[in-house]
């Protein structure tokens, strides 16, 4: 860290603790999510043959799945922030090397979106309006729905992947010279 006054430190310090908040935040809504989630999928297949109901478990899954794709967002983005605006020369720091680390070959993966699971659920969640004998609009209405929010997790998972680098170069050509 190159930050040479109180106020710079104090920032540097405010934003890696909101970085390591965010990031256990994430990871606990996604569990409180999923378990809100799987109650009400329950529930509702349970107390219901109305194929249409499956949506509200949906949204509750998009709900969560948003909450946790914000958190990340804003992880990565205070990172980026903090390497342009806190990490300079070439004094080793924490962003400028987790971001050089990236992803070594044969390396363990973990998705920051919890991608996997969230489609998963999604799958899950369209079977109980399929048993139920549906009409061919109640087919089309669900299964579209559901199909829409796997799209959204996919844009979501593109838009990651990119996100480190265009933050970088905007925070670079934010950064007074």
């Amino acid at each position: 860290m190159t930050a040479t006054t109180v106020r710079e430190q104090e920032e540097y310090r405010a934003l890696r603790a909101t970085v390591r908040e965010r990031g256990t935040a994430r990871a606990n809504l996604f569990v409180a999510g999923f378990v809100a989630w799987g109650a009400l999928a329950v529930a509702t297949a349970t107390l219901t043959s109305i194929p249409v109901a499956s949506l509200l478990p949906l949204v509750v899954l998009a709900a969560v799945f948003e909450a946790v794709y914000a958190l990340h967002v804003g992880v990565e983005r205070i990172g980026r922030y903090i390497q342009v605006f806190h990490e300079s020369g070439d004094q080793a720091a924490w962003e400028r090397t987790a971001m050089a680390f990236g992803r070594p070959k044969g390396a363990a993966v973990a998705d920051a979106l919890f991608s996997v699971p969230f489609l998963l659920a999604t799958l899950f969640n369209m079977m109980p309006p399929l048993i139920a004998q549906p009409t061919p609009a109640e087919i089309v209405f669900v299964v579209g729905a559901h199909a829409l929010f796997v799209v959204r997790l996919a844009v979501a998972r593109a838009a990651t992947a990119r996100q480190r680098a265009i933050d970088l170069e905007r925070f670079r050509e934010l950064k007074p010279d």
